[in-house]
């Protein structure tokens, strides 16, 4: 197959100057001539799913917050904020298109299944991974910055000469744009028209690093430059999310090659639990953010629609309870692996060098065993 393709139209970049919306923060319903069209199948069901979505994976993100406050996990980076970022995006998404996260996409993981002992269990130091990729059709979380993005363009670079219809979908934050990986891969996924998703989570801090400081323009215009069009929508508009990543997901799979989105939002609370966000921003930063709330927003919305609104809450509350005892019992169940399964899963087929590290540590048991009586 010959990788000389035209590029792909770079005209679709929308949202630059402000981001794309649909639900205002106080919940009113505006009409879009962009995404209007991918709406059209929006009833008060499926707005009642989305909060109860976003409602659970909220008191995921709360219950892993107070268990490792709690000295049971070793770290959590919470996604709180960024709520209807991840669920826009991963109620579009078919279940054969794979994703490929950074450590903050909770919400993914559970819509893909995830389980609770899963999910926890990397966080707690009691496993190398967490789930099985192909299982769920998600990578494990990427602490390197950035570098799941070059993943998801080599996997879909795949997944296209191998005449596959699925996409790849990587999620990322504003700081990874500022690694030398994202834009690699961004180069390849244009050079090789693949079928990707660059899912940029703008939540307006690298840890601590202001997107004033990393860029003096739009995200979304970044990749513009490697000839991948982009839109720029409102991350804490779930519906606006939502048809965004429709409009990418179709621009891909017609045979287009990449999009990318990005989703201006906010990270609520630390970039993880190690972080105190207090050291470099204010409270009217926060308290401006927090009437963009991404769950009240849907709320209030449900509520101007004469939707059942307290229904829905009570449904979200036992949806939420079940996960959150959920969590508590995996916690309690979790026991530390046996240090000899440290040389398990390091290479697929036998290696000298790793059968001599084993035995070496076989060695260092035996020597530390008391002697027999």
């Amino acid at each position: 197959m010959s990788t000389t393709m035209s590029p792909p139209d770079p005209s679709l970049v929308e949202g630059l100057d402000e981001p794309l919306q649909v639900l205002t923060a106080d919940g009113e319903r505006r009409s879009h001539e962009l995404l209007d069209p991918h709406l059209t199948d929006i009833d008060d069901q499926t707005l009642a799913n989305l909060f109860i979505d976003m409602s659970v994976v909220r008191r995921i993100d709360e219950e892993a917050v107070a268990l490792q406050r709690q000295g049971e996990l070793g770290l959590w980076p919470p996604l709180l904020g960024q709520e209807a970022a991840q669920i826009g995006l991963v109620r579009v998404l078919r279940d054969d298109d794979f994703l490929f996260p950074s450590y903050r996409e909770h919400a993914l993981a559970w819509c893909r299944g995830v389980a609770a002992e899963e999910m926890l269990s990397v966080w707690r130091g009691t496993t190398y991974t967490g789930w099985d990729p192909y299982e769920r059709r998600m990578a494990t979380p990427q602490i390197i910055i950035g570098a799941q993005t070059l993943h998801a363009a080599g996997y879909a670079m795949a997944a296209r000469f191998a005449g596959a219809d699925e996409i790849a979908v990587t999620c990322f934050g504003d700081g990874a744009m500022s690694q030398g990986d994202t834009n690699e891969a961004m180069v390849f996924a244009s050079a090789f028209h693949a079928p990707v998703l660059f899912f940029c989570q703008n939540n307006q801090y690298a840890i601590s690093e202001p997107v004033s400081v990393q860029t003096p323009v739009p995200i979304a215009l970044r990749p513009t430059g490697f000839g991948i069009p982009a839109l720029r929508v409102d991350g804490n508009d779930v519906l606006a999310v939502r048809a965004a990543t429709r409009i990418a997901t179709e621009h891909i799979r017609s045979g287009k090659g990449p999009m990318f989105i990005e989703a201006v939002t906010y990270r609520m609370g630390p970039h993880t639990t190690s972080d105190d966000p207090k050291r470099y921003r204010d409270q009217a930063e926060l308290d401006k953010w927090s009437r963009r709330c991404p769950v009240t927003r849907l709320e209030k919305h449900l509520q101007s629609t004469g939707a059942p609104v307290d229904s829905i809450r009570a449904e979200a509350k036992t949806r939420s309870d079940e996960v959150a005892r959920s969590l508590r019992s995996a916690i309690t169940a979790m026991s530390p692996p046996e240090p000899q399964t440290l040389f398990d899963h390091v290479l697929t087929t036998g290696d000298a060098t790793l059968q001599r590290q084993r035995r070496h540590w076989e060695q260092l048991e035996e020597s530390l065993l008391p002697e027999a009586s």
